[in-house]
Formats: C-alpha cells, structure tokens, sequence
C-alpha cells in the first residue's frame, strides 16, 4: 500500500512486484504495508481506500481483503477512475463508494449516480457554499481534499462540508 505512483530508489508501482516494493524501506525504515496490514493497524476506525487503478481481475482480491478487515462495514472505496467505483459497486452493492474530483462539477449528483457514490471527495479549493448545498440536497456528502492549512479547514467546515482529509492531523482540529 502506498499513496505515491513512483516509489524513489525503485520506480513505477504499477510494474514492480509486492516484493520488490516491500524491500525499499519508507521514510521510517518500516516497509510500506499491504492493505491488510493497514487495515488491521487501523482497526475498527472508518477507513477509505483511494484505489488507484485495480484490473478489473483484482477487484474480488481486494474485497476480500476488505471482508477480512477488522471493521470491513467501515470500509470504503473511492477513486479519480470512476468506472472502478462503478465496478467494485456492481459486485458489492452495499460497499459505501466516493468519486474523487479535481474540477468543479457541473451537476455533482450526475456524476457521483452514475458511479454508484454517495460521497464526493472534491478538491478543497474549489468548493464552495452552492457546491456543499447541491450535494446535500440530494443526500450526498461532501469530503475536502487535501486540507493541509487551519484556517482553510476552518473555512470549509463553515460551509458545512462532511469531513476533512488532510496531512496534517494537528491542522485540521477545528474545535
């Protein structure tokens, strides 16, 4: 598991082996973790999981390793590739699924229904008050990413968005 396409030392995700990944140590010396390991670290926490790009013969393996999470009913998937959400909802119906977005959508309940989702994770700074209010009112939520700055966060919570997803925790306690 790892948020970057290219992983320094070794290149491209997309054509190394588990192995190989594995074997080039993260920032902490740990190795990066497999979805797994991750999810049984996090534990009964809610959990989303941006999938990247998944072929379409992946997509049981990766249930399965949601089944077997700690908390698998808090589990969610999301993804810039919408067809994938699409998928991973045909085979699981009740799988909760999140389109990602980094444009401001024309008629966001178009494009988070045509992929099955109820969330929509759009890019911070282009949210805004008629944005939040259309996507409620169709009874979706709305998830700002990647909030890395306090009063941006405070900003967005003002507008009533569902949550924040950030790199920096300590930055996005608004309370």
């Amino acid at each position: 598991m790892h948020h970057d396409p290219v992983i320094p030392g070794l290149g491209a995700i997309a054509t190394a082996t588990s192995g190989a990944i594995r074997g080039v140590p993260l920032s902490n010396g740990e190795p990066a973790p497999t979805l797994a390991e991750a999810l049984a670290a996090i534990g009964d926490a809610e959990t989303w999981i941006e999938v990247k790009a998944l072929p379409e013969q992946a997509d049981q393996l990766l249930l399965r390793t949601i089944d077997a999470a700690p908390a698998s009913g808090r589990c969610a998937v999301h993804s810039f590739d919408h067809g994938i959400v699409t998928r991973l909802g045909a085979a699981r119906p009740g799988l909760r699924r999140g389109v990602l977005s980094n444009v401001y959508p024309r008629d966001p309940a178009v494009l988070m229904r045509a992929a099955g989702a109820t969330v929509l994770w759009q890019d911070w700074r282009l949210i805004d008050a008629e944005l939040v209010d259309t996507v409620h009112r169709t009874e979706g939520e709305i998830i700002a990413w990647t909030v890395n700055d306090t009063g941006a966060a405070r900003r967005l919570a003002a507008l009533g968005v569902d949550a924040l997803c950030g790199n920096y925790p300590d930055r996005l306690r608004i309370g």
